[in-house]
């Protein structure tokens, strides 16, 4: 799974199973993948993914298909099927898929603001973010109403059984940093559907919306650095690196008070330029406060500044992700226990398949 989500994978059907992935927030360019049952998201429309030793042949009549390593058949692989309620539309006629999408195998995602005062200006915009891209295709709306997310959520949860649901949204003005917007979307989706929520901004200014937040029916929180080292993140973020690392930890202490140990995560994204000792100190001082530390490799996007940028060496993610592992673990920290999000799918980090059963590991 490593191997696959550093290399990418070459498609003979690239239609089989759910749509992939392109442009847009967060990790892209990917495909739900399903290995011994568990489901990753894999980069299909990368330079690496191209070039990958990694090949999907066409699936059968029953959805599985051979992964194959060159010519050598090496794992019966799936695909997850497109989801029912992509089919659908709102009233006014948006599609469903505009509002929210399918991540993984069980999991509506949604980026509430499709816009974002760091992306509006390429001095200050994130260096790897194609959050405007799936916006100016088409493929999305700029503003998802609460109203629009409760519809679709319900719809997901019965008809496709979603299991949590993923908010992100792109950083409106306003020290708020997001949380009002996600606020208000969850308050409305939890009084449709009893589904878990992940609510995920930058850190507002007032620790007092971590409470709000929660208030509100999000029941995990996300708040990202993806790069941990102030050098890398002023080169590659110089918007978001405005709010300090500093800024951050505190913030995720605050956070962790309000909403649980392991109940708080954020996103690291390895191969930007952090050392691998870079890495894992921050990700011991983040486990030190109760917040998993989802280390995911990056992968490079078409159309931003990064594209060219290359993907993480496997073995290097290892190096990272085995240690990690033990580091979580050892801290009760298991991404099974994290109500909703990101770390609990685990479908863009192979880190959960590195995490050890330490009471299993005693009784043995």
């Amino acid at each position: 799974m490593t191997e696959l989500q550093s290399h990418g994978l070459r498609l003979l059907d690239p239609a089989a199973g759910a749509p992939s992935r392109r442009g847009g927030a967060g990790p892209s360019d990917h495909k739900a993948v399903t290995i011994d049952g568990h489901t990753i998201m894999v980069p299909v429309h990368t330079a690496s993914a191209w070039g990958s030793p990694y090949l999907a042949d066409a699936p059968d009549a029953q959805g599985t298909s051979q992964l194959r390593r060159g010519a050598i058949p090496i794992a019966t692989i799936a695909f997850p099927r497109q989801p029912r309620f992509y089919a659908l539309k709102t009233a006014d006629g948006t599609p469903y898929s505009h509002i929210a999408t399918l991540h993984g195998a069980d999991v509506l995602a949604t980026t509430v603001l499709q816009t974002c005062i760091r992306y509006e200006s390429r001095r200050k915009a994130c260096k790897f973010c194609a959050i405007g891209q799936s916006l100016a295709a088409g493929r999305t709306i700029a503003h998802k109403t609460p109203r629009q997310l409760a519809e679709v959520a319900r719809a997901a949860v019965e008809l496709d059984g979603v299991k949590h649901m993923v908010l992100t949204t792109g950083t409106p003005p306003g020290d708020d940093r997001g949380a009002a917007v996600l606020a208000d979307s969850a308050r409305a989706i939890k009084a449709a559907v009893d589904l878990p929520l992940q609510g995920q901004c930058e850190p507002p200014d007032d620790d007092a919306w971590f409470q709000r937040m929660k208030d509100a029916g999000i029941d995990t929180l996300g708040m990202h650095l993806e790069a941990v080292s102030p050098a890398v993140r002023e080169r590659l973020m110089p918007g978001k690196a405005q709010v300090s690392v500093e800024r951050y930890l505190e913030a995720f202490d605050a956070a962790v008070r309000v909403f649980g140990r392991g109940q708080v995560s954020t996103y690291i994204l390895a191969g930007l330029g952090d050392t691998r000792e870079q890495i894992l100190d921050m990700s011991q001082r983040l486990v030190g406060l109760g917040v998993y530390p989802f280390v995911v490799p990056f992968v490079p996007i078409a159309g931003t500044p990064l594209e060219d940028h290359p993907a993480p060496d496997a073995a290097w993610m290892a190096s990272i992700l085995e240690p990690l592992g033990a580091m979580v673990s050892a801290a009760g920290l298991h991404s099974r226990d994290i109500k909703a999000g990101c770390g609990k799918c685990g479908a863009c980090s192979s880190l959960s398949k590195y995490e050890r059963d330490e009471s299993a590991m005693e009784a043995a």
